[in-house]
Formats: structure tokens, sequence, C-alpha cells
């Protein structure tokens, strides 16, 4: 991967929502905050692994950005086929019409296994140059996450700091 491509780059992660103490409507004013941050700072291409809650939210954040700012980009990352299969029917929407709106979609693995989902927060890291998370500090898939970035060199900003 260029470093080239990569600083142009920015993922996400976070918690889902069952494991916040904060709701929807407090946390994506922090992440809307840290994408125009990002958007300010030459970011234009944003990858999210679809899971509910942060990646949801700011994957809608970009999209939103993008009808004013069409050389933003947004990259979908499934861990495997069929992976919003066990969400509600209001949530299998919400991730249905940003398939259809993403300029990319791409299945990382081609089936269901343990540890799909690192696999797919890995391939994120690996072609990002900065991530934004969503992470009260508990040990958990995000964490992982937050962990690997910081040891391969990638800047983490964390939007639950900044309240």
């Amino acid at each position: 991967m260029s470093e080239e491509l990569r600083s142009h780059r920015c993922c996400f992660t976070g918690h889902r929502p069952d494991k916040m103490e904060l709701v929807e409507k407090e946390i994506k004013p922090l992440l809307e905050k840290a994408i125009d941050n990002a958007i300010s700072d030459g970011y234009v291409n944003f990858i999210t692994g679809m899971a509910m809650g942060t990646d949801i939210w700011a994957a809608e954040i970009v999209l939103e950005r993008n009808k004013r700012n069409k050389d933003l980009h947004l990259i979908c990352a499934l861990p495997h086929p069929n992976f919003e299969s066990r969400r509600s029917m209001i949530e299998k929407m919400r991730f249905n019409k940003i398939i259809k709106n993403a300029d990319l979609v791409k299945e990382i693995n081609d089936h269901y296994f343990t540890g799909c989902y690192q696999v797919r927060n890995e391939w994120m890291v690996d072609r990002s140059n900065l991530v934004i998370a969503v992470f009260n500090g508990q040990k958990s898939g995000t964490k992982n996450t937050v962990d690997y970035a910081r040891r391969k060199g990638v800047k983490v900003v964390n939007v639950l700091k900044s309240i």
C-alpha cells in the first residue's frame, strides 16, 4: 500500500450501541467534529467496517458530507458475507442504504470464522493513516484495533477523550 494513498485515508472503530454509555444523538456530533477535522486535514477516503453503532453512524456522516464535497469517498469493509443478516429491519435498511451509496464495498473474508472481525479491522488500519475511534477503554475488539493502530504507528483520535 503506497504511503501516498494511505496518507488520505481514515478508518473508524468503536463499540456497538449496547456497550456504550452514550446514545447515538450524543456520539454523532463527536464523530461529525472528528470527521470534519479529518476532512480539513486533507482526508478524503473513509473506511467503515459497517458494524452497528460507530461504523454506521460514521458512514452516514461521510455520505452526508459527500453531498457537498464530491471528493469524499466511502469504502465499506465487510468482515464476511451476510454480515447484516441478524440485524433488525431498520438496521438492515440503514446498512443497505450505505452499501448502495458507497464508492467501494469489499468483503475481507469469504466466510465467517473466529477472528474474522479482527482481520477486517487490521485490513482497515493497514490502509489508513488515521483511526477515528469511539473507545471507552474497555477490553474489546475496539481496544484491539486501537492497540494495533498504535503498534503500526497510525494516529488514533478517540472522540470520547473530547468530552
